[in-house]
């Protein structure tokens, strides 16, 4: 309806239809949310780039850590690492394996995407959002369900139902190891 360009950015968009997924509905049955969230996150990610505004969403994601390793901003609840220096370094061994070759949401989080009656509505927060790499979505969605379920039990529902065979733990250890950065 209105975008705004000034020392930040602003758009207004009519109102997506339906409940956030940390509605009390979709909580109540954690296994066929992480299902949902797995065949969301697949169909997203199996949709084509091409004209996409933000077409290298690593090169802006890898500044970010870089920035924030120098200036000693991190967070180490985000992965298990057992200091900074050992998650940057598993960040610079490993950012060859992350590719920007994914249309991504860059915070796929349960209040980003909106349902009605457990059918999907729509997206929000999509300033991540870009070509980027799978497993940073995969992380926030195993992240996510993690936080807001109190327990890592459905994580295998949600990678089952994403598909496995798309999935690179290695890769996945090396965005975790990123996200401390922010």
């Amino acid at each position: 309806l209105s975008y705004i360009s000034e020392e930040s950015d602003f758009m207004l968009t009519r109102r997506i239809p339906g409940e956030d997924a940390t509605d009390k509905m979709y909580l109540a049955e954690p296994r066929r949310l992480a299902e949902k969230m797995g065949e969301l996150l697949r169909l997203l990610h199996e949709s084509l780039t091409r004209g996409c505004p933000v077409p290298d969403r690593m090169d802006d994601y890898f500044k970010t850590v870089d920035q924030n390793y120098a200036r000693g901003a991190f967070d180490l609840s985000y992965g298990s690492f057992a200091s900074a220096e050992d998650a940057y370094r598993l960040t610079l061994e490993g950012r060859h394996l992350l590719k920007s070759d994914t249309l991504i949401h860059g915070d796929f989080c349960l209040p980003n995407f909106l349902m009605k009656s457990w059918t999907f509505t729509g997206f929000i927060d999509l300033g991540g959002g870009g070509v980027g790499d799978r497993h940073v979505d995969l992380f926030w969605g195993a992240w996510t369900l993690r936080y807001n379920l109190k327990t890592d039990a459905y994580r295998d529902v949600f990678f089952d139902a994403y598909g496995r065979d798309r999935i690179d733990s290695d890769a996945l250890t090396v965005v975790s190891a990123s996200e401390i950065f922010g």
